[in-house]
Order: structure tokens, then C-alpha cells, then sequence
């Protein structure tokens, strides 16, 4: 998949996708490894557990700065089921690499990881006291389809589609793969998790933060973009 942008930049390597998604895959192989009452604790000990970090009868400012709210980072990594996990990066990698390409690896790295926090933060605030971790980076990946969607609100993305024995390559409008993405956690909501706590306010507060990061960021991508 790939959007083609003009430029007269020379090509260059772009790792950031490819570093989150090795990180992400790694975490979920380890997790997969260990004993189920292990797992559980590792779960409490580095998701997001509202109820760890958020005192509902306490004032929200001092607790902006207790450190658990590192959690709120490990959490994005984290993922116990196979299509939590691909899911999550099957829509990254259509999305992060042709904005990747646009924003720059280190640009796109802090989207990804600033986007993810602050969506974590947003689920945290919405489910104060619950004891279940919020975990995954469904919330950064929708950081970054907000940016996406910002930046090319008519593009189209090329895709290759398994047909029988064949490979189709088509072009399929972005917003229709947004849609899907968007059936997809509603999916998973449905199923449920197997641990963890499912937030639509996480995946609400990413796309926004990932929108209001475009707009941000849009003259210095443009200056960019023109090499």
C-alpha cells in the first residue's frame, strides 16, 4: 500500500513504522510465552489501570505528575490477542507508511507516541476507578489516521487483494478503509476483549489529537514535502 507523493527529496529510509511494529509484535510473542497468572500481573503492572492512576475524590492536577502515569506509554505496546494485534497493525502500516513518508520518521514517531498517551490519558479520565487495563495502541493508530485524513482527505490508497490465486492491486478511497477500521473495533468491542478494557473515548481523543497534530504541523510537512 502506498501514496505517491512528488518530491525531490532523495529516497530515504523511514524506521518507525518498522520499529513499532517490531516492538509491538516482540511484546506480544513475550507475553504469549509466560504463564497465564503471570501474564495477568504484567497486564496490571504496565496497562493503563484507571483506577492506579486517577483518584476520583483527589484533585486531577497533582496526579498529572505521579509517575504510574508511565503506564500510559508500556500500554501502547501491549496487546494479548492475535487480532487485537493485527488489527492494530494492519491499519498502521496502511496508514503509517504513506504518512510516514509525509512527516518524516521522527515526526511520525512522536505522533504516534504523543497521540497514543494522550488517548490512554482520555480513556483513563473516562473509566476512573476501573480496575481492567486499558491496553494496546488502537489509540495511537487512530492518532495517525486522524493525521491521515488531514492531510489527504482525498486520497486513495493502493492495495493487493488476494483473488484466488491471483494478486489484484486496486485504489480504494481512504475514507472507505476508514470505515472499515472503524467496523472492525466495533467488532471487537462486540467479541470482547480477553483482558483489558475497551475505551472508544481513547479511539475518539487519538483521531482528534492526530487532526489538531495536521493542522500543526501542516507548513512545516508542506516545506517538507516540496524538498
Amino acid at each position: 500500500m502506498f501514496v505517491h507523493v512528488e518530491t525531490r527529496r532523495r529516497p530515504r529510509w523511514h524506521w518507525a513504522t518498522l520499529l513499532v511494529v517490531t516492538v509491538c509484535a516482540a511484546c506480544f510473542v513475550g507475553l504469549a510465552l509466560i504463564p497465564a497468572t503471570q501474564r495477568v500481573s504484567l497486564l496490571l503492572e504496565w496497562g493503563t489501570v484507571p483506577a492506579n492512576i486517577f483518584d476520583p475524590h483527589e484533585a486531577l492536577l497533582p496526579q498529572l505528575t505521579d509517575p504510574a502515569l508511565l503506564r500510559l506509554f508500556t500500554a501502547l505496546f501491549i496487546h494479548v490477542t492475535w487480532l487485537h494485534l493485527l488489527s492494530n497493525l494492519l491499519f498502521l502500516a496502511i496508514f503509517g507508511l504513506p504518512g510516514e513518508r509525509a512527516l518524516g520518521s521522527l515526526r511520525f514517531l512522536l505522533l504516534f507516541v504523543v497521540g497514543g498517551v494522550v488517548a490512554n490519558l482520555i480513556g483513563a479520565l473516562s473509566l476512573t476507578g476501573v480496575r481492567l487495563p486499558i491496553i494496546g495502541c488502537s489509540g495511537a493508530v487512530s492518532a495517525v489516521v486522524g493525521t491521515y485524513v488531514a492531510l489527504f482527505p482525498r486520497a486513495r490508497l493502493g492495495l493487493v487483494l488476494p483473488l484466488g490465486l491471483y494478486l489484484e492491486f486496486v485504489r480504494v478511497p481512504a475514507f472507505l478503509l476508514i470505515g472499515l477500521w472503524v467496523l472492525l473495533q466495533l467488532l471487537f468491542s462486540y467479541a470482547g476483549p480477553s483482558y483489558g478494557a475497551y475505551v472508544w473515548w481513547a479511539h475518539i481523543g487519538g483521531f482528534l489529537f492526530g487532526v489538531v497534530f495536521a493542522l500543526f504541523s501542516r507548513d512545516a510537512i508542506a516545506r517538507r514535502l516540496r524538498g
